[in-house]
């Protein structure tokens, strides 16, 4: 029996890809370093350092550590000054209506994801006190696929993760959610991977909600 619904953040609850594209592209520019949407594609789900990593493959030079962290901080610098403009609105269609019936049914809710800026998107969206754990790029080690981001939302809702679902919109995530033993459910990019268990249209039917 599910009693936890974990969600993902950028994708699930709100977009910010976007905003993710722009500053990686300004970053990749500047280093006259080849860079498209569908190698941004490959970023989500992943932290911060594997990402540019990725970007770097297609690099002309070899970088230090050093200059790898400076890019990334210059990277976040960027997508933080862009997130001044995200509001309530920006919220994805059904998701306000979804995690009030969830409320309403008493079943528990997270954040799952691997952004070290969740806190402060959620404040900007206006969702940082709706759910009951956070557990984000700030309290783990590893990202996606790895599945240490769900197993320790799960620790902190004192909830076994077989009795937890999560919603994702990268194959990164359902495998990482696989990995922890949890039940998927797919929107986005991610529908139709074999990873899934349900599509995420399908929750509300799963879970029984209510009107």
């Amino acid at each position: 029996m599910i009693e936890a619904v974990l969600f993902d953040l950028d994708g699930v609850i709100v977009s910010t890809d976007d905003l993710h594209y722009k500053a990686w592209l300004s970053i990749a520019q500047k280093e006259g370093i080849y860079f498209d949407e569908t190698i941004n594609n490959k970023l989500r789900g992943v932290s911060r350092m594997e990402s540019l990593s990725i970007i770097l493959e297609n690099a002309h030079k070899t970088y230090t550590q050093e200059e790898k962290e400076l890019l990334a901080k210059e990277k976040n610098n960027l997508y933080v000054s862009s997130l001044q403009s995200l509001s309530e609105q920006d919220i994805l269609p059904g998701v306000k209506d979804l995690l009030r019936k969830l409320k309403q049914q008493d079943y528990l809710i997270a954040i799952a994801s691997s952004s070290k800026n969740a806190k402060r998107i959620l404040d900007k969206i206006g969702l940082l006190h709706t759910f009951d754990a956070i557990s984000d790029g700030t309290n783990i080690t590893k990202s996606k696929p790895d599945p240490e981001v769900f197993i320790k939302a799960a620790q902190m809702l004192q909830i076994t993760p077989e009795k937890c679902a999560v919603v994702e919109d990268a194959i990164s995530g359902l495998i990482a959610a696989k990995r922890a033993n949890m039940i998927t459910f797919a929107t986005g990019d991610a529908r139709g991977s074999k990873y899934a268990d349900y599509d995420f249209t399908e929750l509300p039917t799963v879970l029984k909600l209510s009107n």
